[in-house]
This record gives C-alpha cells, sequence and structure tokens, in this order.
C-alpha cells in the first residue's frame, strides 16, 4: 500500500547528521553546534536534538534534530540563519552527511538513544544507510513502558481534584492527552528509548 503523500508530510521528521570536523579545532566546533542548536530552536515546530562524538578522541560527530513536519523543517533548512551558521563552520567541517526518518520511528535511531557505535573515520559514501530502526513491536512496548506509568501517575493526582471525575469523558481525556503529549515527548520517551538501547538495537549476528 502506498503511503499518502499529505500524511507523511505532517508527520515528525527527524534529521541524523554525521559530521566530520578538525580535531585541532575541537573547541571551536563545540560552540559552533551548540550555536547552532540554539538558532534551530527559535523556529516554528522544533521539537528537540543532540549531538555526540564517537570517540574522546574522534573526529566524528553525530547530531540529530527533530521537526513538527515537513514544512517546518524546509523553513529551518532553507533560512538565512542557517545559512549564515553552515558558512560559518566550513573552516573546520570536512564532511557531512544525513538521513531522514518520519514519524515515531526517529526516536528508535541510535543517535537519540545515546547509543554511538565507533565509526570508520574514513569518509563514508551517500550509500550508506541509516541503522534499521527496532521492530514495531519493540517501538510498540516501548512507547507502552513510558505511557503506561505516566498516565496512571497523572491519573492518581487528578482523581482527588474536585469535580474532575464529574468532568464529561471526552474533556478528561483531552486534558489528559495535552498535558501527557509533550511529557512523552520531551522527557518520558527519549529516558525510555535510553535505557532500552541494548535491547531495542538490532540484533548482529
Amino acid at each position: 500500500m502506498t503511503a499518502n503523500p499529505a500524511s507523511a508530510a505532517s508527520q515528525p521528521v527527524t534529521v541524523s547528521i554525521r559530521r566530520e570536523v578538525d580535531p585541532d579545532r575541537i573547541p571551536e566546533t563545540t560552540a559552533w553546534v551548540q550555536s547552532g542548536v540554539n538558532l534551530a530552536n527559535r523556529y516554528p515546530g522544533f521539537l528537540g536534538s543532540g549531538w555526540v562524538r564517537a570517540a574522546e578522541d574522534s573526529d566524528v560527530w553525530h547530531m540529530l534534530y527533530r521537526f513538527s513536519n515537513e514544512q517546518t523543517l524546509e523553513a529551518w533548512e532553507h533560512s538565512a540563519e542557517r545559512g549564515a551558521w553552515l558558512a560559518e563552520g566550513e573552516g573546520f567541517v570536512r564532511s557531512e552527511r544525513s538521513r531522514r526518518r518520519t514519524g515515531i520511528e526517529g526516536w528508535f535511531d541510535e543517535p537519540p538513544t545515546g547509543s554511538i557505535p565507533v565509526i570508520d573515520p574514513t569518509p563514508a559514501s551517500d550509500a550508506d544507510e541509516l541503522p534499521p530502526a527496532p521492530p514495531r513491536w519493540k517501538q510498540a512496548v516501548t512507547i507502552w513502558l513510558g505511557f503506561f506509568p505516566v498516565n496512571l501517575v497523572f491519573t492518581y493526582l487528578m482523581s482527588p481534584v474536585p469535580g474532575w471525575n464529574g468532568l464529561p469523558i471526552w474533556l478528561r481525556v483531552l486534558v489528559t492527552t495535552l498535558v501527557l503529549t509533550p511529557i512523552m515527548t520531551y522527557w518520558v520517551l527519549p529516558f525510555v528509548t535510553r535505557s532500552l538501547r541494548r535491547w531495542l538495537a538490532p540484533r548482529t549476528s
């Protein structure tokens, strides 16, 4: 079955970037990366980001950022601010490649879980692919492990609130999802995926 293009365009998009930098200019690179995160944070649809080095003495950096949909991502990627920021890094970024994932699978890529393998420092070809996402059943289990305790705690906390139990079910569900969705997105799901990174990682023979 072919995916609906309109539906795909409205899904969150995770961008994973691999950059090779000049090892003699690590402090500059650190400041440059953080300034880019600060810039992206001001754009509508920005959902979060992170970056790690493959090892303490490695010149390979992994960066990841996430936007709410293709439109907000493209607004950032084609912005004059991002263009100026990239130009600042031309002196110490040797090469770059990126991959995108849409929907919830982006949360299960290795960069956001914190599990970054040591990569051969030789430049990678454009044909290289991101590591495969975990099976859907593992993703479902991971989401449930985060959502169940959060929902349970929220239910216990709200039950004593005067008038809460008298509200219509649809209104209680609306309030619950409005409160818990950002908690799951920004804190709980990233924490759970980091905690389960060994279990989520594809097994190799």
